[in-house]
């Protein structure tokens, strides 16, 4: 018998496919439960931070941003809207328009809301330097440019 039949060997290495998405399930969770604590979904917590990067956008424009359709952003919002945390505003020049705001208690909960961003970052990390951090996050920052994604939108919204 050779050495590669005698039987059972530790854990093979992977590619990096699937390390990333080991590492991606496995993250999402812990952020999903972090999330929980303040009372919104992943991708609820996506709106608000893309809210508070550009306040004002339609409804359409929201929903193209996040590759979702416009019939699944509207109910999707209202969530948001009957909480008091992002508010539709009429465009006085279209009123065919809605323009959608962050609340004040949306802010106060987006401040939170990088906090825990901040906490789960830390978490994650921890097993490396700030260099190699900073490292990783530039060649993941080329991967995704050069799979043609949208920095900071996950996937995730347009499915459904």
């Amino acid at each position: 018998m050779s050495a590669e039949e005698d039987g059972p060997r530790g854990p093979q290495r992977t590619g990096v496919a699937f390390a990333l998405a080991q590492l991606g399930a496995h993250a999402t969770g812990l952020f999903a439960r972090r999330l929980e604590e303040l009372g919104l979904t992943p991708a609820q917590a996506g709106l608000l931070r893309l809210l508070a990067a550009a306040p004002g956008r339609s409804q359409k424009e929201i929903a193209a941003d996040l590759g979702m359709p416009p019939s699944r952003f509207v109910p999707f919002a209202d969530e948001l809207d009957r909480r008091g945390l992002i508010e539709r505003r009429r465009d006085p020049e279209d009123r065919r328009r809605h323009a959608v705001h962050l609340t004040p208690d949306g802010r106060d909960l987006l401040d939170r809301l990088a906090r825990a961003g901040r906490e789960h970052e830390r978490q994650l990390c921890r097993g490396l330097s700030d260099g190699e951090r900073e490292q990783l996050l530039g060649l993941l920052d080329r991967v995704v440019a050069e799979q043609g994604l949208t920095p900071g939108v996950h996937p995730g919204y347009r499915a459904g």
